[in-house]
């Protein structure tokens, strides 16, 4: 398994903001299953509300970019990928 770093970014475009907050409630309980599955690390968003950060550990890039393209704020266009890259914590 290989862990991966993603930063996302909330724009703040109105409209956008508004369809952000409409499906969050969806958006957590994706990565409660995510997190139940063992898929999911941590995740949480800055303190300002501006993005967030997430840590996954799964089999590789390809998983991990369709466990983005299935999050319901990906498929709401409500957050960009800032970054996806692989991380290799200290024991």
């Amino acid at each position: 398994m290989t862990r991966f770093v993603v930063q996302l970014a909330f724009d703040g475009d109105q409209e956008r903001q508004r369809e952000r907050l409409r499906v969050r409630p969806a958006h957590r309980e994706h990565l409660r299953a995510l997190k139940d599955r063992g898929l999911l690390v941590t995740a949480g968003p800055w303190a300002d509300d501006s993005g967030a950060l997430h840590v996954y550990e799964v089999a590789g890039e390809a998983e991990l970019r369709a466990i983005l393209r299935d999050d319901p704020y990906t498929v709401a266009d409500a957050c960009e990928l800032v970054l996806l890259k692989e991380w290799t914590p200290l024991p």
